[in-house]
């Protein structure tokens, strides 16, 4: 989800790599869930979260979507993201007494936070929120793990290349000179080939997601437009 602000107006103002110290440390966010609640649709879930998701629950993306995620509009491209109801709204994981169910293998924008990612360059940048969590005198931690991802650098990799791959139809969208039923192929594209149809749980995840962004590259019409 593209954001148009001014990192100075939200950040210490600072760009970090994988292997610097940020102040994110919140204690295991111990008597808190605030940022498990009122999120609206902004937890947008790549395929490697929904991937395991499914592994961890033992099912599959329609089952998620019956209770569990939602569909939303993110820059024009259809994507799922994590649910929230109640009221207070709140995280569909996030049990009674305010933990998350499912922290092992919770999403990567959950992982991420209170960072966000700064793209550029056809890379991207770390920087630390400084108004999103409510934590005071957080201590200091290593952003990789922080983030705490098996594979991390492979993590980052297909973390990037996710990013720039949706930004390319985000930004054909955007220009609005395509036919005007693009946004709905491109989503429904998406949709089936990176989400509704399962990765192999016994094969590494990250082959098959390339093997499939590169199939698409080769035999789909509309991802050369």
């Amino acid at each position: 989800m593209l954001r148009h602000v001014d990192l100075n107006e939200i950040s210490d103002g600072k760009l970090y790599t994988a292997n610097d110290m940020v102040r994110a440390g919140c204690g295991d966010c111990e008597g808190c869930s605030e940022c498990c609640e009122n999120m609206a649709d902004t937890i947008v879930l790549d395929p490697l979260d929904v991937f395991r998701l499914c592994f961890w629950l033992g099912c599959d993306f329609r089952d998620l979507l019956a209770e569990r995620i939602e569909l939303g509009v993110v820059d024009g491209v259809i994507l799922p993201h994590m649910k929230i109801s109640g009221q207070p709204a709140r995280c569909s994981f996030l049990s009674g007494e305010g933990r998350c169910e499912i922290h092992e293998f919770r999403p990567g924008f959950c992982r991420l936070f209170p960072l966000g990612r700064y793209y550029m360059d056809g890379g991207f940048r770390y920087f630390l929120q400084t108004k999103e969590c409510r934590r005071s005198n957080r201590t200091k931690v290593k952003v990789r793990k922080w983030i705490d991802t098996p594979d991390f650098e492979r993590y980052e990799k297909f973390v990037c290349d996710w990013h720039y791959y949706l930004k390319g139809f985000q930004d054909k969208i955007a220009g609005g000179k395509q036919e005007p039923d693009f946004a709905k192929k491109i989503s429904l594209m998406i949709l089936e080939n990176f989400y509704q149809a399962p990765f192999n749980r016994d094969e590494d995840f990250y082959i098959q997601f390339y093997s499939r962004m590169k199939q698409l590259q080769q035999t789909e019409p509309l991802c050369q437009r």
